[in-house]
C-alpha cells in the first residue's frame, strides 16, 4: 500500500464521521455560487404546461422498473412524459414504444475522477455531489421545453435529489410527488452505522426536504404509518403497492425452450445437466418426438412443440441488486445444506430430491465476492450449481416464468419496504421463499403464496419440502394454486393481485385527475 493510500485511510478513520457534513455544506455553497438566487429566478419561465410530468431517477433508469412503469402509465393517459436519469441498462421494450415518452439522460462525472489516488477522496466526494446538483438543475431548469405540471421523484437517493426537486417546484409552480421506495438514511446506516453523525445528518436532510409535497406514494402501509406519524408529512398520502406489468406471466414451454437455447450455462458444467443438444433440446426442454437418448443425437423428423423434460433439474431463481441489505450468506449456506441432504440419501430416486440449478440475476457491488465464495465450494458439489446471470429486460420475466421456486434475500434496511423482485415473481406465477422481516406479510402470505425463512437451515428445509418428488412436487403445487387464486377475479376485495396498470389507475390516476383537471 502506498503512502497516499495509507494517509487517506488514516484521514478517513479519524475524520470519517464528519466528512459527510463537509460534503453537504460544500455542495450547497456550490449551489449558491453557480445557481445564485437571481439566476434561478430568471429561469422561472412561463407557468407549468398541463398534462406534463418529469420523472426523476438519480440512478440507472433501466434498473428502476417502478419508475419506468410510472412513465408508461402517464404516457397511457396521453401525458408528455420526461424520464430523467442516468444511461445504463436497456429500458423495458414497452416503454421504448410509448409515443409520449422522452428520455433525458444526465451527464455522469468524468471517468478520470475514479482513478485519482484515494487521498483525493476529500475532493472527489463533494465534487460528485456538486456535479449531481449542477446536472439535475441544468436539466430541470434548462433542457425541458417547458416546466412540467408534475415532478415525480424516487426516494432514495435523498441527497441531493429531494432539495433540488423542491427548489424546481418552487420556481416553476410544479407539483411534487415523492415516491417513497425506502428511507435513504437507513441504507447509509448499513455502511456507516446507525449512530454515525453523517447518518443523523442524512436523516434530517431526508426528513426536512421530504416532509412537504403535493402527494406522497408509499410501497407499504407500514412505511406510510411511520412517516406520517414521525415526520408529519404534508400532502396527499397513498399506498401504491408494487405490482407486475401485464406482460409478466408463467412462461409457455416454447418460451422456455427458446430462452435456454440462448442462455449460457456452461459455467455449471455439462456433467450437471441431462444430455441435451440445442436447439433440439435444452437441459429443461425437448421436442415431443424425441426420446431421452435422442436428445444428444437428434433425428430431424416431424417435430412438434417442445415439452418440459422429466429429468430436468429444479430451477431456483434469486433476483438481487447485490447490495448490503441482502443476506447472501444465507443462500450460500442453504445450498450447502441441500447438497448434503441430497448426498445423504442412499437411493436418490427414493429421496425424491432433484438436482437444483440456482440462477442469481442482477448487477451490484457484492456480486464478485459472492461468486468467489460459491466457486470455492461448488466444485465438489454434485446436486447443486449456482450461476450468476444478467438478462435483458425482455428475457427477465421469461426466466422467472420458467422457474420452479424464487428466493428473496432482501432484508430491508428500514424494515418498511418490500422487495419488488417478489412482486415480479408473483406476476410470473412463481412461489417464493423469502427472508422474513417486519412488514413482509403485506406481500408474502405464509403457506398461501410463499414461505418465510430467517436462517439457512430453514431455507434449505423449505427447498427440500417444496422440491420433494419433483417434477410432481405436491407442496410446490399447493403454493402455485394459492398464487392462481390470488390472481383470480373471484378473489375477495383487497386480496386480488391486480396488475400495475390496474393498481395505478385505482390509486394514482384520481390524484392526478383531481389536480390537473383532466376528464
Amino acid at each position: 500500500m502506498g503512502l497516499l493510500d495509507r494517509l487517506g485511510g488514516e484521514l478517513r478513520g479519524q475524520y470519517g464521521p464528519y466528512l459527510g457534513l463537509v460534503y453537504i455544506a460544500l455542495a450547497f455553497i456550490a449551489l449558491l455560487v453557480v445557481f445564485n438566487p437571481v439566476r434561478l429566478l430568471r429561469k422561472a419561465r412561463k407557468p407549468p404546461r398541463h398534462q406534463t410530468v418529469a420523472i426523476i431517477v438519480l440512478g440507472d433508469i433501466g434498473r428502476s422498473p417502478r419508475m419506468m412503469y410510472h412513465a408508461e402509465s402517464f404516457a397511457a393517459m396521453g401525458w408528455e412524459t420526461y424520464l430523467v436519469g442516468y444511461r445504463g441498462s436497456k429500458l423495458i421494450p414497452s416503454l421504448l414504444e410509448a409515443p409520449h415518452v422522452r428520455e433525458i439522460y444526465l451527464r455522469e462525472p468524468p471517468a478520470f475522477i475514479s482513478k485519482l489516488p484515494k487521498l483525493l477522496f476529500l475532493v472527489w466526494a463533494p465534487y460528485k455531489i456538486f456535479f449531481q446538483v449542477y446536472t439535475v438543475l441544468q436539466t430541470l431548469l434548462g433542457e425541458l421545453p417547458y416546466p412540467p405540471e408534475f415532478i415525480l421523484v424516487q426516494n432514495p437517493p435523498s441527497i441531493p435529489t429531494l432539495a433540488l426537486v423542491q427548489l424546481c417546484c418552487w420556481l416553476h409552480g410544479s407539483k411534487l410527488i415523492i415516491d417513497w421506495h425506502n428511507l435513504g438514511y437507513t441504507i447509509l446506516g448499513l455502511r456507516l452505522g446507525k449512530t454515525n453523525p453523517v447518518t443523523w445528518v442524512a436523516k434530517m436532510f431526508e426528513k426536512t426536504f421530504g416532509r412537504s409535497a403535493y402527494a406522497h406514494l408509499f410501497v407499504t402501509h407500514a412505511m406510510r404509518e411511520v412517516l406520517v406519524r414521525d415526520w408529519k408529512l404534508q400532502g396527499i398520502k397513498a399506498v401504491l403497492h408494487d405490482r407486475p406489468p401485464a406482460h409478466f406471466h408463467a412462461s409457455e414451454t416454447t418460451e422456455i425452450h427458446d430462452l435456454f437455447t440462448r442462455l449460457d450455462l456452461t459455467s455449471a458444467g455439462d456433467d450437471f445437466f441431462p444430455p441435451y443438444c440445442a436447439p433440439i433440446s435444452t437441459p429443461f426442454t425437448q421436442l415431443k418426438d424425441l426420446s431421452p437418448s435422442s436428445a444428444i443425437s437428434p433425428t430431424f423428423g416431424n417435430t412438434t412443440l417442445p415439452q418440459l423434460r422429466p429429468d430436468r433439474p429444479a430451477l431456483v431463481v434469486s433476483s438481487t441488486s447485490w447490495t448490503p441489505d441482502e443476506d447472501f450468506a444465507v443462500l450460500l449456506n442453504a445450498m450447502a445444506f441441500y447438497e448434503k441432504r441430497a448426498r445423504a440419501a442412499n437411493d436418490p430416486s427414493e429421496a425424491g430430491l432433484p438436482k437444483m440449478l440456482v440462477i442469481v440475476t442482477g448487477k451490484g457491488p457484492l456480486r464478485e465476492k459472492f461468486m468467489e465464495d460459491i466457486e470455492e465450494v461448488q466444485r465438489l458439489w454434485r446436486w447443486v450449481r449456482c450461476v450468476p446471470m444478467w438478462l435483458e429486460a425482455a428475457d427477465y420475466p421469461i426466466l422467472l416464468g420458467s422457474a420452479d421456486v424464487g428466493v428473496s434475500l432482501h432484508a430491508s434496511s428500514s424494515a418498511l419496504d418490500l422487495p419488488m423482485k417478489i412482486v415480479d415473481m408473483f406476476g410470473c406465477g412463481l412461489p417464493v421463499c423469502a427472508l422474513g422481516f417486519e412488514c413482509l406479510p403485506e406481500l408474502v402470505k405464509e403457506g398461501e403464496n410463499g414461505l418465510v425463512f430467517r436462517t439457512a437451515p430453514e431455507l434449505a428445509g423449505q427447498l427440500e419440502t417444496l422440491l420433494k418428488g419433483f417434477p410432481q412436487a405436491r407442496e410446490l403445487k399447493k403454493l402455485r394454486e394459492g398464487l392462481a387464486r390470488q390472481s383470480s377475479t373471484k378473489a375477495k376485495v383487497g386480496e386480488r393481485w391486480n396488475t400495475w396498470a390496474e393498481e395505478w389507475d385505482r390509486i394514482v390516476k384520481p390524484i392526478i385527475i383531481h389536480r390537473a383537471g383532466v376528464q
